[in-house]
């Protein structure tokens, strides 16, 4: 029989640098972290074969005096919390006193550092040897040698040299975008391979932007900043028609340290479901601060999960910000009306109707309708005549191929899908009417479901809820429910699974708006059915009436599938296309 015995502290701290240290990414992350920490607002970090032959990160921040040196090297050995206090509102990215030991354990470690008050440097190694004078910039430098020497079965997976330094370069663009306000310095066996800047000011973030994302994401993004008491969310989400096919460009910090959260994510997945394409995935980089006692950071020793004391007010934040964003979309992002020289007089507008009729008589493509001429004021009182403001879709010009609506707005041509946008007009209209209540159908006959254990105490537990939903349901056995009601547009679906569904969002998220969303599909399917089909011709006055009507509706950039429902050619697109100077 095998004996318990304790094990080696090598071998402990071995274990536990596995869950720390996963590649050499794992090291760079954890250095540049204490660099941050440390106030630096310069930093190096330069990577050799990958960083798994070795890897250096410098930075000018406060550095650590020569009696701390040794202790910065022992496991839980911290000078950022001293209490439980303190460990319950974290205020900075490390804190847990593992990263330097863990390194330590797996691979040879040195680090020289300077404080700004002292004349000479000092440099301690993992060897336990007391530290020794050099001669080093104010500031930090942290070498790591041979990663994994000491492990050596843990290299065996590891992958090629450029895919390792692609998760190297994975981190620094996201220090680079959570802290524009830090320098970045990446060199990789001697060669630059990003030089960032400090990024101070708008302008110079979205350069820091462009190079990062690329300047497509900057084109299409829509700047967010909502609050709620003191929580905020800042930063920038790529617009709908920038979607993508993979989730390779979702970025999200909380109080400044970049984490994945089930909770964010699902948020936010659902802010964005009505204006993408199926199978496309959003851009964002979004910053959401609140008091660091209402996250709890302490959950895995990486540090890249963490916890909301309130998840459910900050899913409903997150998503709430995010779609109102997302339904002023590129019109909301514009400014007020312009006015602009030679605007065309726009005719006189008329309501949108459900479904729009036929026009009557002759259809013509100009735009010229002459209003009523006034009387004549006499001439002392005369004024000149001011330019005519141009709304941001423009006025009407003419209908082409009996598809596309096209317009003379302040910059430009507007080419506008009119069955998307009037798609997309009646499916708001019909969500704005249902979303004043959830109304049910009663079942002729109603259906017996065998739920789990579970679910049936969560479904009686939630019973009140379910009833708002439009699904009325009566215990009637320990595991059988009788199913009364079922919300009135949603007869045909299947009960049983959209009742499951249910549940399992009450008991992951403690709320489920899928019922909702079943209903949206149905909507969106009516509007889709209703709106104004290719082939029909419309007068001016219909053009522009939906034209007004778009930029009164949210979410007007898009269909309902995700399509974009206008597009614009600039003055100086055009004259670019026909050369002209």
């Amino acid at each position: 029989m095998q004996r318990i015995h304790p094990l080696p502290p090598e071998l402990v701290h071995q274990i536990a640098a596995g869950e720390i240290i996963e590649r050499p990414a794992s090291v760079v992350k954890e250095l540049v972290e204490n660099s941050l920490d440390a106030g630096a607002d310069q930093l190096l970090i330069e990577v050799w074969q990958g960083g798994i032959q070795r890897i250096r990160v410098r930075d000018n921040g406060e550095g650590i005096a020569k009696v701390d040196l040794p202790l910065a090297l022992l496991p839980h050995a911290t000078s950022k919390i001293a209490c439980w206090s303190d460990l319950a509102a974290v205020r900075t990215l490390g804190f847990r006193g593992e990263a330097l030991p863990s390194i330590a354990a797996i691979a040879q470690l040195s680090l020289c550092s300077r404080r700004h008050e002292e004349d000479q440097g000092w440099c301690v190694e993992a060897s336990g040897a007391p530290p020794r004078p050099a001669a080093h910039p104010p500031g930090t430098t942290a070498e790591v040698r041979d990663l994994f020497y000491k492990v050596p079965g843990r290299r065996k997976f590891l992958r090629t040299e450029r895919t390792e330094l692609g998760h190297i370069q994975g981190w620094v663009q996201r220090f680079a975008l959570v802290h524009p306000d830090r320098a970045f310095l990446l060199r990789h066996n001697g060669r630059t391979l990003w030089d960032l800047p400090k990024a101070i000011g708008a302008t110079a973030q979205k350069e820091r932007l462009a190079r990062l994302l690329g300047e497509d994401f900057v084109q299409h993004a829509l700047e967010i900043a909502e609050a709620s008491g003191s929580t905020r969310l800042q930063g920038w989400i790529a617009g709908p028609r920038r979607s993508r096919s993979q989730a390779d460009q979702q970025f999200f910090a909380v109080n400044g340290r970049i984490v994945r959260d089930r909770l964010a994510s699902h948020a936010l997945r659902q802010a964005f479901e009505e204006v993408l394409p199926q199978g496309q995935h959003p851009a964002y980089l979004l910053y959401l601060t609140l008091p660091p006692e209402e996250v709890d950071v302490n959950v895995h020793p990486s540090k890249q999960e963490i916890r909301f004391r309130s998840g459910q007010q900050i899913h409903a934040f997150l998503k709430q910000a995010v779609q109102k964003r997302l339904a002023q979309g590129l019109l909301g992002s514009a400014s007020a009306p312009r006015t602009a020289v030679a605007a065309p007089r726009p005719p006189q507008q008329i309501p949108m109707p459900m479904a729009v009729r036929e026009p009557q008589g002759v259809y013509a493509f100009s735009h010229q309708v002459q209003a009523p001429e006034c009387p004549a004021s006499p001439p002392a009182q005369q004024a000149e005549a001011l330019p005519e403001p141009i709304p941001p879709l423009g006025f009407a010009l003419a209908q082409l191929q009996d598809a596309y609506i096209l317009a003379q707005g302040a910059e430009g041509l507007i080419i506008v899908d009119m069955h998307a946008a009037h798609e997309r007009i009646l499916y708001e209209q019909l969500k704005s009417a249902w979303d004043r209540g959830i109304a049910s159908q009663a079942l002729l006959v109603p259906r017996i479901l065998r739920l789990s254990l579970p679910e049936a105490e969560l479904a009686e537990h939630h019973a009140e809820l379910l009833k708002r939903l439009g699904l009325v349901v009566d215990r009637v056995g320990e595991q059988s429910f009788a199913l009364r009601a079922v919300p009135s547009p949603l007869q045909e679906a299947d009960a049983e699974s959209l009742l499951k569904g249910v549940l399992a969002d009450l008991k992951a998220l403690g709320q489920s708006d899928r019922i909702q969303r079943e209903i949206h599909r149905v909507l969106a399917t009516l509007a889709c059915h209703g709106a104004v089909r290719t082939n029909r011709r419309l007068s001016l006055a219909e053009m522009n009436a939906l034209l007004r009507a778009m930029e009164r509706t949210e979410r007007a950039d898009q269909c309902n599938h995700g399509r974009p429902t206008w597009i614009q050619l600039s003055r100086q697109e055009l004259d670019r296309r026909f050369q002209r100077r």
